[in-house]
């Protein structure tokens, strides 16, 4: 008997053929964006335009910028400039800080305190602060029995009247700071037994330090390019110095551009560090880049 062999009878339920027809898929055209382009393009050529005319026009003297861009007169000026930023950024943000928790004591005089020198620091501009404190010796003409113009040069009185004009917004950037930390983290600080210094050490300021380093860096910067100010007051920072030089040259616009390029540098750099250090203090948050 021949053997039995399992034939699959045709069955009409059997799913037909599929056959690839691709008008039945839809088509993706991507967006074309020809004003965004052409946007583009116009501004890249205005600004290929006008670096063209920057390095052909000869009325910058660009062989004068670099004859004087690292001449002692000017480096010595820009050391003074640097020395100036980083003292008043140390001592603006020491008493900002102590400012900010006055004004966050539940004491009321201290409170009216930090909120008086708040106000009448940011409401007074800082050359009508420079002038007072140069001119300090009509009010005060000695201090402590000594000559207030003897004790008090140009240089002490620019870190004077800068440090108190920066302190007062950094007392409100780190009551921002202090602020931005949710009441929970210190409550739970709280019940794991914290004192107060390790609970603002170890639970406030890495927290605070988030919102504090942006607007400080931009403070920051603000100081460094501010200082220039200390010029109307005979301080011999970048400003000063180039000045100096062009009162004698008379070359004026290119002893400005050695200014300006040297501020440009250091602002430059002082941008790339404020990136690393927000980017420290924003480890484990979405935002952290």
């Amino acid at each position: 008997m021949p053997p039995q062999t399992d034939l699959l009878p045709p069955s009409s339920s059997a799913p037909p053929p599929v056959k690839n027809d691709d008008s039945a898929v839809p088509r993706i055209v991507p967006v074309r964006r020809t004003g965004r382009w052409a946007a583009a393009v116009a501004v890249l050529v205005l600004l290929a335009l006008a670096l063209n005319s920057v390095i052909r026009n000869e009325a910058f003297q660009w062989d004068v910028v670099a004859s004087y861009f690292a001449t002692a007169t000017v480096l010595r000026g820009l050391w003074l400039t640097l020395w100036l930023t980083a003292v008043v950024m140390v001592l603006g943000f020491a008493l900002g800080a102590l400012l900010a928790v006055l004004r966050l004591s539940g004491n009321p005089v201290l409170q009216g305190v930090s909120w008086g020198y708040v106000w009448l620091f940011r409401s007074t501009p800082i050359l009508v602060q420079l002038l007072f404190w140069f001119n300090i010796g009509a009010l005060y003409p000695q201090i402590f029995g000594v000559s207030t113009v003897t004790l008090l040069g140009p240089v002490t009185i620019a870190v004077i009247g800068l440090t108190l004009h920066e302190a007062a917004y950094a007392a409100e950037v780190v009551r921002g700071g202090i602020l931005s930390v949710e009441r929970g983290q210190v409550e739970a600080a709280q019940s794991l037994g914290l004192g107060p210094w390790r609970r603002f050490r170890r639970i406030v300021l890495p927290q605070a330090m988030r919102s504090i380093v942006p607007p400080a860096g931009n403070m920051l910067i603000g100081t460094l390019k501010g200082t220039s100010i200390v010029s109307i007051i005979a301080v011999q920072d970048l400003l000063y110095s180039v000045q100096l030089v062009y009162h004698r040259t008379y070359e004026v616009i290119p002893l400005l551009l050695v200014a300006t390029l040297w501020y440009a540098a250091v602002t430059s750099l002082l941008s790339v560090g404020q990136r690393y250090v927000e980017r420290y203090y924003a480890r484990g948050t979405a935002g952290a880049r």
